[in-house]
């Protein structure tokens, strides 16, 4: 099984597809530091202009969270399109191949084979999502200068990084699911039309809580449990941006915090969903004729 894991990340890793992704996400990188230089230099002028008081630091807390809130948004995206892309032609890329014939006369159960995929997947794109995750939250805070600085304590970020982590997760087990039954082409499709469909039920979510109508929020919630997605992402600007005992939290988060506060419950439920997306993709690729 390990050796599976191992040869799954090499093999994603030579992929042409994974090599243009890190040059996208370093470019991606190099823009949003640019971008965070530019802001916090004229910030910091336009600080001096107003001066000090309540007005000028909401104004500072607002527009610097959504600055780093863009950039773990874009962050979120591009990690699930790299775990979609990755994980659905994990297994029907190697029917495809018939390379699974060869695998499958070697000493290894079907069970293995398809842990193995995961295992290799997941620690791929989970240590992904975390660098992403970490690199922006450094060079928000290393470039901004004062005006893009946010107070962020270290179990924030382990609490945020931890939940962020948790849609490439899920993502990697669902697409191997998809894989184990449908050609690569159709659990792309699948995967990325919940994917989207995911964020859009995450936004009627907020929208209905901000306007008090709850035929909105069931709804973003249904969508939730369909396909935890917006949920961990959510969850993740609320520990990221929000404390308990700071009355400007939803002022300093804005429009990437969340009205509707997922709670832990969702994250443990998201995990669990994870799960049962593996050993579903074990027992479908069980019963399948290849």
């Amino acid at each position: 099984m390990w050796t599976i894991s191992k040869l799954t990340v090499k093999e994603v890793i030579s992929k042409r597809i994974f090599l243009i992704t890190i040059i996208m996400t370093l470019i991606f990188l190099a823009l949003y530091a640019t971008a965070i230089y530019f802001a916090g230099r004229e910030g910091a002028e336009e600080l001096e202009d107003i001066g000090q008081g309540t007005q000028a630091f909401m104004m500072q807390q607002f527009v610097a969270s959504q600055l780093l809130g863009v950039g773990l948004y874009f962050s979120s995206f591009i990690t699930a399109l790299l775990a979609i892309m990755s994980s659905v032609s994990a297994i029907s890329g190697e029917v495809a191949s018939h390379q699974i014939d060869t695998w499958l006369m070697r000493p290894i159960s079907r069970t293995q084979f398809v842990l193995g995929k995961f295992f290799g997947l997941a620690f791929l794109m989970i240590a992904y999502a975390a660098g992403l995750f970490f690199s922006i939250v450094l060079l928000h805070q290393g470039i901004g200068a004062d005006w893009m600085d946010l107070d962020i304590q270290p179990l924030q970020l382990i609490g945020a990084v931890s939940v962020f982590a948790i849609q490439p997760f899920v993502l990697v087990a669902f697409g191997i699911l998809l894989s184990t039954r449908m050609t690569t082409l159709n659990a792309g499709i699948v995967a990325i039309i919940l994917y989207g469909a995911a964020f859009i039920g995450g936004f009627i979510e907020q929208f209905g809580a901000l306007v008090e109508k709850a035929s909105l929020v069931n709804i973003g919630i249904v969508m939730s449990l369909v396909f935890p997605i917006d949920s961990m992402y959510r969850k993740m600007t609320v520990l990221l941006f929000d404390t308990s005992d700071d009355p400007l939290s939803f002022a300093q988060g804005g429009m990437f915090t969340s009205v509707s506060t997922p709670g832990n419950v969702m994250v443990w439920y998201a995990v669990l969903y994870g799960v049962a997306a593996v050993i579903l993709a074990i027992y479908s690729f069980a019963k399948r004729d290849v």
